[in-house]
């Protein structure tokens, strides 16, 4: 079926700066509905610049510019008015010193300012994201591993139970325990140990307001995902899927991961580590089997700008 797109419909654009990628997502609305149109994705892996003095690298922050700069050409390509596109930066740009440097640089390239969310407000867009795009019902845990930080939420339809979001990422666990190769079972151990001491101060409220079904959303999870799709078993992530993902990649001599069958160049930078966090997670949450989210907060910025616009 052919759908004719008519100026009474504009254009709106939804940006996110992760710590690991920007995402752009342009879109119409149809029958009262977003219709993605056209999507844009660059591993940017902004959290790997951050160093000692918590500033950015020049060479890293002239990577997130030189995507902003792609990002400018589609939204001209598409004619997406300036009021009509929403930018929003999470963790990486939540704790550098030199963000407003950031900004700076990249309001000329986008004509558009960039509003830096707290981890609450991501988990809020996170969840509506999900909620928008996912099927099933009850209530359900949330969990979305970033670069930089991870945010877990509970929730009933659209009703959000809980939110909470914790500083540790796949990025920021490659730089503390996945520096070295071969990875050794101690790098996961190690890795656990972080995750449980992040999660502690939340751990009872989770377990005790509980949860029907486990969605996972973002990078860590569509990497494994993508892995079982191209080996076309079940998409559904269990605990001995996991456990044997990280014996392939205890094998594996070097950091490119080449040997993992399914897994591409792209994704197999920040593998180790979200395998290290998943398998944690399952454990101290006591996750039985975990799926795909069909949307995050990408999508939760695009449902937003679309009630704004309605």
């Amino acid at each position: 079926m052919t759908v004719t797109v008519t100026a009474a419909m504009p254009a709106y654009a939804a940006i996110t700066l992760g710590s690991n990628s920007f995402n752009m997502l342009v879109a119409h609305t149809l029958n009262g509905q977003p219709t993605i149109i056209a999507k844009y994705k660059r591993k940017v892996r902004l959290a790997e610049g951050i160093g000692a003095d918590n500033r950015l690298d020049e060479a890293v922050l002239q990577r997130g510019l030189d995507c902003l700069q792609m990002f400018a050409e589609m939204l001209d390509k598409h004619q997406v008015a300036a009021e009509h596109v929403a930018v929003f930066a999470t963790a990486t740009l939540r704790v550098i010193s030199n963000a407003d440097e950031f900004h700076q640089r990249a309001l000329p390239i986008l004509g558009h300012p960039i509003e830096v969310i707290s981890g609450l407000r991501e988990a809020e867009l996170i969840y509506q994201g999900m909620a928008a795009t996912t099927e099933g019902g009850g209530q359900r845990l949330v969990i979305d591993i970033g670069g930089a930080s991870t945010e877990f939420i509970i929730g009933n339809g659209n009703q959000v139970l809980f939110k909470t979001s914790l500083d540790f990422g796949c990025v920021r666990f490659n730089q503390q325990f996945f520096k070295q190769t071969p990875y050794l079972m101690a790098d996961f151990e190690q890795a656990k140990a972080a995750v449980l001491m992040a999660l502690k101060p939340c751990l009872q409220q989770l377990t005790q307001l509980g949860w029907q079904g486990v969605v996972g959303a973002s990078g860590a999870v569509q990497s494994v995902v993508s892995v079982l799709h191209h080996r076309e078993l079940s998409e559904i992530i269990t605990l001995k899927v996991l456990h044997r993902f990280r014996d392939e990649v205890l094998a594996q001599q070097n950091e490119s991961l080449h040997h993992i069958q399914g897994l591409s160049a792209e994704k197999a930078p920040t593998f180790a580590s979200g395998i290290a966090i998943l398998i944690a997670l399952f454990e101290l949450l006591d996750i039985e089997s975990l799926n795909l989210s069909g949307g995050a907060l990408r999508e939760g910025v695009l449902s937003m700008l679309a009630a704004r616009m309605a």
